[in-house]
């Protein structure tokens, strides 16, 4: 009962601290996304690393690039793809209008008696979505000190967890649990990340070639919405898709662009993906729906959005411990769990 009442609790403050949990996770997600990048850029010059120590100007200098990728990433959007979105804005209404009559027509040619007024409102999606986005977008200011205070104490964690836990036994078992989150996270992250980004790329061009209206506005939804497990993909690739039958476009440019569009998610998402991450993420397909609707609950598209990192994180804390392993044999794959006393 006890047990219950504590995990209400918890539950209830994740709830109702949203407003401060949420930018500490994107600043903490960006941190990681920027040192995973870093060390990738040390990687292209290994002789260099080998021959400077820790914190030198080369670890100086591809924190430097690191920081410099995202905001040419950032300029890039600002510049190509937010335009986009205003012009989608102010199209809604047409959109709205040519789904009524689309559906209107399929309605009289099958004989369905749904009236086109129980259609979702775009509009009032769009709009929910990106209330939501400015709810975070205010929060930037706050974002940016967490990740610059992040960026000024990285180098004294490890002195904190020796002085946290002086039992050298207990000591090195920590600093493995540390590790092991540290590694798998900076390399799910970066691999996600670019891998997204290429689903969204190359989605972007064909889409373009195809002559579909708002290209980059669904190319950008595509790469966004790829972090969110299946949900996303599937997402992503039905906007365009639907965008394009609403829009009038010919059945041979709907079949390519789905064609397309789902091909990408194939060769990404199920074959690239597994590969690159597979040995970090084996975890159950089920677990991870599982917990991308409990996050999503508490914390909407955020919480969806950071599922999956938050469950990596469980599945290698819970198998440290004895009384939590079973935890983490349910949340894999194959019941296969990383051996608490490596």
């Amino acid at each position: 009962m006890n047990g219950l009442i504590l995990f209400a609790a918890f539950i209830f403050i994740l709830w109702i601290g949203s407003s401060i949990f949420i930018p500490l996770l994107i600043a903490t997600f960006l941190w990681y996304l920027i040192n995973a990048t870093a060390t990738y850029y040390r990687k292209l010059f290994p002789i260099c690393e080998k021959k400077c120590p820790r914190h030198t100007a080369y670890n100086i200098l591809s924190n430097v690039l690191a920081v410099l990728t995202f905001i040419g990433l950032i300029y890039v959007f600002a510049t190509r793809v937010r335009p986009m979105f205003s012009e989608l804005m102010l199209a809604l209404p047409d959109i709205q209008v040519s789904l009524n009559n689309l559906w209107n027509y399929i309605s009289n040619t099958f004989g369905l008696d749904v009236n086109a007024i129980a259609l979702p409102n775009i509009t009032t999606i769009v709009s929910s979505i990106g209330a939501s986005v400015a709810r975070i977008a205010t929060s930037t200011g706050m974002i940016i000190v967490y990740m610059i205070f992040m960026f000024i104490e990285q180098g004294t964690f490890h002195d904190k967890l020796l002085h946290l836990f002086p039992n050298k036994a207990q000591n090195k078992k920590m600093q493995y649990i540390f590790h092991s989150i540290d590694t798998n996270m900076k390399k799910y992250l970066f691999m996600k990340t670019w891998l997204s980004a290429a689903t969204g790329l190359i989605s972007y061009f064909w889409m373009y070639m195809l002559g579909l209206q708002f290209a980059g506005v669904w190319a950008f939804a595509i790469f966004i919405l790829s972090y969110i497990p299946t949900i996303g993909a599937i997402l992503g690739c039905t906007m365009p898709i639907l965008f394009a039958a609403i829009m009038g476009a010919t059945l041979n440019q709907v079949v390519l662009i789905s064609l397309g569009l789902i091909g990408l998610q194939i060769i990404f998402g199920n074959i690239l993906e597994p590969k690159l991450t597979g040995k970090t993420l084996n975890l159950s397909t089920l677990a991870i729906l599982i917990n991308l609707v409990f996050w999503g609950l508490i914390w909407g598209v955020a919480g969806m959005f950071f599922s999956v990192p938050l469950l990596v994180a469980v599945f290698i804390i819970t198998a440290q411990f004895d009384s939590t392993r079973w935890i983490a044999i349910l949340l894999s794959a194959d019941g296969k769990i990383p051996n608490k006393d490596e």
